[in-house]
């Protein structure tokens, strides 16, 4: 499948199969997310990889729903801003980079069959305390990652003239 492609397929999956991730598919995935670019290539983020298999009770604390917990595993990416570079205006690019990774991850993911759905809408004090997460690092997205058991909808999406402005606004 060409990137297109790939990106034109890819969903956001909300229905899993009881099926294990391959690890040779996990490794690849990871590969992909060590990749990304990152402002000055600092990589200030790190990953949790959670396998949800008796966990499901506590996991669902941070974003309560039956398809979060269904997945074999869930991705957690974590920021670090002291690991950030900063722009001029002092703004840290932490979130801008964790996005970045958390888009190669759902993409490696469907390149290999697998589904993913960003969540950014979680409990953060909840994932702080269940994954044991530092106080220097801040979570800030999550995604299940499973074999899909649910077919995608069509997508809609504004034309392509409402989205991009050339040579000014």
């Amino acid at each position: 499948m060409n990137f297109l492609d790939l990106v034109r397929n890819r969903y956001s999956v909300r229905a899993y199969k009881p099926i294990e991730v391959e690890q040779e598919k996990i490794d690849q995935i990871l590969e992909v997310m060590s990749l990304a670019p990152t402002a000055a290539n600092q990589q200030p983020f790190r990953i949790i990889l959670i396998h949800t298999a008796g966990k499901e009770t506590e996991l669902r604390r941070i974003y309560n729903n039956d398809w979060f917990v269904q997945a074999p595993i869930i991705i957690c990416a974590c920021g670090l801003d002291q690991e950030s570079w900063f722009r001029d205006d002092g703004r840290p690019t932490t979130e801008i980079d964790v996005a970045i990774v958390m888009d190669h991850i759902t993409l490696a993911a469907a390149s290999l069959g697998l589904g993913t759905c960003w969540i950014g809408a979680f409990n953060p004090a909840e994932a702080r305390r269940i994954l044991r997460i530092p106080e220097f690092a801040s979570p800030v997205l999550f995604t299940p990652l499973g074999y899909p058991a649910d077919q995608p909808k069509v997508k809609e999406r504004k034309p392509i003239s409402d989205l991009v402005k050339y040579e000014h606004w």
